[in-house]
């Protein structure tokens, strides 16, 4: 495998490395016949310091194929264990390399990683590659999530492989270059404390603590800390997944960062009619990871993180049980008030109010009732263009408006005060399912990617309501299928 050696501005550390061994294997991408860049995110390849003009070459796109390791990387694979759909499982990187983390000009430290790159000591039996349709959905998807000011991974480049990828059929394969700020999972911490030691877990909480949570290192129990650190940031995380109709698909626990970050985009899609028991995945037949479902099951993700700390929250585990039970019995209070924050912003309303909630929970059964899209509803309101749809113009629509401006008309804050905040609290376009597929399948099928690529230009300002935009906005016509997504490898 060769070395890159052209400046492409990388300038890579190690730090994950240096834990005890037991938390990874050194490995290397296995190098595929012929890459080509499909895809590059110029501007966050700017942000990391890299050089754009010398990514987009053939030493670059070496890099993101995985046929050339740049200097300073130590490319590896991380272990990790985690709840998948409620059973325990060893796991780790079985598709995935991380070739280390890039340190910004502004000293900022980021995760890059590879996906699809090939076999690691975690495979389990799988062939370690990803196929072009799933890893253009997560450019897609993590981008426009990144756009919408949701904390998410972002994604750097895809490029082909030049193979073909058996699934149940032949597919193109793909790599993923995939940044964030550390592929530090609920998992990971599982994974250590099933396996490791009491002084193995303190190593990783630290080392957690000192990238991501740097303000707590001189608290009298860190480690308690560093569970309500975590738990504040998947409250806000999933109250904003909620505000805009996202649906992970798979909340396993090894889908869940510490760092708040939304991570792997499998079966993830949008929600168009609002249903609080909307489920897209293929696999989630019991719909334990549906819309409405998600703020409970970080709860429930969290308790098991909460459960792999018990070993160093305290020495006497009954105290140590305690203290774990008492931060996580406040979560869902938290999640309820950022998720109203959240819903505040979308109906323009400052300050609080107790009527508030039963405000926001009228509208959203009518909502539901009357299958109203989630995204064009909160359109509507903020740009006061009533939609023709069976729930505008109702009589309980009517006295609920009512109700909802009276509410606006006892804030000191302007009319236009409020506009302000709803405009940019409800997006106009969201990347609708149907939209999204269409993309992959003119790039999958037909080698055409002018449609992603104007599809990802519209989601990069998902706020302004352009009129040239209006075709994204509009939802799917109606079908007697309801939409699927997969577990894409």
């Amino acid at each position: 495998m060769k070395n890159e050696i052209k400046d492409t501005g990388w300038n890579l550390d190690n730090s994950y490395a240096r834990l005890p061994e037991s938390f990874y294997k050194n490995h290397h991408p296995t190098e595929v016949r012929s890459p080509k860049l499909i895809i590059f995110n110029d501007l966050l390849a700017a942000s990391l310091g890299l050089n754009v003009q010398e990514l987009r070459s053939e030493n670059g796109i070496a890099v993101f194929a995985g046929n050339s390791i740049p200097e300073g990387a130590f490319p590896l694979a991380q272990a990790y264990a985690g709840h998948q759909f409620g059973h325990f499982a060893m796991l780790g990187d079985g598709r995935a390399l991380l070739l280390g983390e890039q340190i910004t000009p502004l000293g900022e430290r980021f995760d890059i990683q590879l996906k699809g790159s090939g076999r690691t000591p975690y495979s389990r039996g799988g062939d370690g590659r990803a196929t072009l349709g799933p890893m253009l959905r997560e450019y897609i998807i993590s981008e426009a999530m990144h756009a919408l000011g949701i904390p998410t991974t972002r994604s750097l480049a895809v490029v082909t492989t030049g193979e073909s990828v058996m699934r149940e059929t032949h597919l193109p394969g793909a790599i993923l270059t995939r940044v964030a700020t550390s592929h530090l999972r609920f998992g990971t911490f599982q994974y250590v404390s099933q396996w490791g030691t009491a002084d193995e877990l303190k190593v990783l909480a630290d080392y957690a603590i000192k990238r991501h949570f740097p303000e707590i290192e001189a608290d009298e129990n860190r480690y308690l800390s560093l569970l309500q650190e975590v738990i504040k940031l998947q409250a806000g995380l999933i109250a904003k997944w909620q505000s805009v109709g996202f649906i992970h698909g798979v909340m396993n626990t090894d889908n869940m960062t510490i760092s708040g970050e939304t991570i792997d985009y499998g079966p993830c899609a949008f929600m168009d009619e609002y249903d609080t028991s909307t489920v897209f995945s293929s696999i989630d037949r019991q719909g334990r990871y549906a819309y409405g479902n998600q703020p409970v099951i970080g709860g429930w993700n969290l308790a098991r993180f909460a459960e792999s700390l018990l070993p160093i929250l305290h020495e006497d585990r009954e105290q140590a049980l305690k203290l774990a039970q008492d931060s996580i019995s406040g979560y869902l209070d938290l999640y309820h008030q950022n998720w109203l924050t959240e819903m505040r912003s979308k109906l323009g309303i400052f300050g609080e109010e107790t009527q508030d909630e039963a405000l926001i929970e009228e509208l959203l059964g009518m909502m539901q009732k009357y299958r109203a899209d989630f995204t064009n509803t909160f359109r509507a309101l903020t740009f006061g263009e009533q939609e023709n749809t069976d729930m505008f113009g109702t009589k309980e629509y009517v006295q609920w408006e009512e109700l909802w401006k009276a509410r606006l008309g006892r804030q000191q804050e302007s009319t236009e005060s409020s506009k302000a905040l709803m405009k940019s609290s409800n997006p106009a376009v969201i990347p609708r399912n149907h939209r999204v597929e269409e993309a992959l399948e003119a790039a999958v099928e037909k080698g055409d990617y002018s449609v992603m690529e104007r599809l990802l230009d519209v989601l990069s300002d998902p706020y302004a309501l352009a009129v040239d935009h209006e075709d994204y906005c509009k939802p799917p016509e109606p079908s007697n299928r309801p939409y699927q997504t997969f577990c894409g490898t």
